[in-house]
């Protein structure tokens, strides 16, 4: 059964720190989502949400809106997120793997927040993957360039996405094309069989909103919908 949006607490946003998760935490701000970001080092700025109400990583929660920075060093260690993730908590994750060798990122912080997931009652999980990955990927020109050039990563995106599907967790498994940065718009368009080309694109900010709604209204649980402008 899914949680009601009166009973979603904070977003624990995992890939806080990035570009995305910069655009998430505005988007969040701006609804009045309370939201703890999860960053791997203390010395890293915090990302800006350009709103009073941030708290410290040791101070107090208010309950209701701003964002908690918490540092955790290596999120994708065994009990790494336990005390991170809360029973009525929505996991967002818009990670993505840095480099171009081999990378189990995305995989090994998922499988651990699942991990925690399921030892603190929490059910609603939403992960960025990529168009291209699993049986979205085709021979169309954008999945072979895709392929071509992030292979390694795209492996990863499989990897996690398979957890994802075998966890018992109200899960929504989001497939976005090329990212860009750019202010929001508002207009963009979403749904499983959506068709992308070379040219698509989504801004960070269109996804990030897309991400937060989607956190409580859980219009694509147990699906894996596509988002492009």
């Amino acid at each position: 059964m899914r949680q009601s949006d009166s009973k979603v607490g904070r977003i624990v946003l995992l890939g806080a720190g990035g570009r995305t998760g910069r655009a998430v935490l505005e988007v969040a701000a701006r609804r009045g989502r309370a939201v703890t970001a999860v960053v791997r080092r203390a010395a890293a700025p915090p990302p800006r949400t350009g709103v009073r109400g941030d708290v410290p990583q040791d101070g107090p929660e208010d309950g209701q809106r701003g964002v908690r920075h918490v540092v955790v060093a290596d999120p994708g260690a065994r009990g790494a997120l336990d005390a991170v993730i809360g029973p009525l908590d929505a996991v967002v994750s818009v990670l993505g793997p840095t480099g171009r060798g081999p990378s189990t990122a995305c995989t090994d912080v998922v499988g651990s927040a699942l991990a925690s997931m399921a030892r603190t009652g929490a059910r609603r999980l939403i992960v960025v993957s990529a168009h291209g990955a699993a049986e979205s990927r085709d021979r169309s020109p954008y999945c072979l360039a895709l392929w071509a050039v992030e292979a390694h990563k795209m492996r990863d995106k499989e990897s996690m996405e398979e957890l994802v599907r075998a966890s018992g967790v109200e899960w929504t498994v989001v497939r976005p094309p090329a990212l860009k940065d750019g202010a929001p718009t508002g207009r963009y368009r979403t749904g499983e069989d959506l068709r992308i080309t070379l040219t698509s694109s989504i801004t960070r900010a269109d996804l990030a909103d897309f991400l937060v709604h989607e956190a409580a209204a859980g219009a694509f649980v147990h699906r894996t919908p596509r988002i492009a402008a």
